[in-house]
């Protein structure tokens, strides 16, 4: 098989689909790995290194599409990509279809198999390709919330931790899954007053056993939330529902009662987000006020620190990535049912409920088409 990996195009965005290390492997078992020209530059990673790992190094991105038979990378297609998807490809990657139709429905109009990293779920009902990166973002939510405090960026010039004699920042975190988990642990780290918020009463239970008295856990609801936002500093939004858009679950008429110059940093950004006033920025523009409140909703957060982030997501991608590439997609998935969990579009199709639900399309089994 041919892999192709792509230079990413979306703002700032460095990170690269495939470390030298796997384009050996890939090699080596018997397939052919097309690496675009200074694509993992941005990762530290140079293009002789994937030379010396056996990969052809392409210099544009219309020819690495147009011969590879399987495209691994690291963020959705964006436009300026749209031209190179066709009928038969393969596609590996963070898809994020609820939220968007235009995409999902470009996938269809080509018939372009998609697996997205998202939504592949294993039988303990884990996310292994999500939590990396939900990992680095939620740890980049509290640093990122930390530095927009600050009163040059906007914010209220509150030091997440204070002072001795002064009080340290409150911080709330909406959903407690691996991002607010790991927001947590550095707000924690940082001396802040942590409040976690979830629906599920037996994570706050394993959180408040983890954090003891160091956190304060709430069951959710649209009182507890609109109460702690009243005294909130900043407020991390780390809700996911697997493939489906985000609930709103931080109503519009709320922000008035909250602090002028707090921050809110919207994880959930990919699915939409889960604040009624959030809409997707970029690095090169990533905030914007709403009733004096600054809002950070960067789509695409670990793209900050690139080099850890592309480790960190090809740890998990590679073994999924080695056994499309040896068997085929349809032979994969058949071995495999956490990677048929991925499989979003195929053939014309949407195979992922959530994705149809949040979109309002017909969906169908992958097994009932494939």
């Amino acid at each position: 098989m041919i892999i192709g990996v792509p230079k990413e195009v979306k703002d700032q965005e460095a990170r690269f689909g495939l470390l030298p290390s796997g384009a050996k492997a890939l090699v080596e078992a018997g397939h052919k790995v097309l690496a675009q020209t200074n694509a993992g530059v941005g990762s530290s990673l140079s293009d002789e290194e994937y030379r010396q790992a056996g990969a052809q190094i392409v210099p544009t991105a219309a020819e690495l599409w147009a011969k590879s038979d399987l495209v691994v990378k690291v963020k959705e297609p964006q436009p300026s990509e749209y031209p190179f998807l066709r009928p038969g490809l393969v596609l590996f990657t963070y898809l994020h279809l609820a939220p968007l139709p235009e995409l999902t429905d470009k996938l269809l109009e080509c018939r372009v198999s998609g697996v997205a990293y998202e939504t592949i779920r294993e039988a303990d009902g884990s996310l292994p390709l999500l939590t990396p990166m939900s990992e680095v973002a939620g740890r980049l939510a509290t640093q990122v919330g930390a530095q927009y405090l600050e009163a040059p960026m906007g914010g209220r010039g509150i030091m997440l931790g204070g002072v001795p004699g002064v009080a340290p920042a409150n911080v709330v975190i909406i959903g407690g899954g691996v991002v607010g988990h790991q927001a947590a642990k550095i707000a924690v780290g940082m001396g802040a007053h942590v409040t976690i918020i979830d629906r599920n009463l037996n994570r706050l239970r394993e959180l408040d056993d983890i954090y003891s008295s160091q956190v304060v856990t709430l069951a959710s609801n649209d009182y507890t939330i609109r109460e702690s936002l009243r005294h909130a500093d900043l407020v991390v939004g780390a809700v996911l529902i697997p493939g489906a858009s985000a609930p709103r679950l931080v109503k519009r008429d709320m922000l008035p009662a909250m602090r002028p110059g707090s921050v809110m940093v919207d994880v959930a950004i990919d699915q939409g987000g889960c604040f009624e006033t959030s809409h997707a920025t970029t690095h090169t523009d990533p905030i914007y006020f709403v009733d004096g409140v600054l809002h950070y909703c960067v789509s695409n957060m670990p793209a900050a620190v690139p080099h850890t982030s592309t480790f960190a997501l090809n740890n998990a991608t590679f073994p999924y990535l080695l056994e499309l590439a040896n068997h085929g997609l349809e032979a994969a998935c058949e071995r495999d049912p956490a990677l048929r969990e991925g499989v979003n579009t195929y053939q014309g199709y949407v195979t992922y409920p959530a994705v149809a639900e949040s979109q309002g399309k017909a969906w169908k089994d992958l097994g009932a088409v494939v």
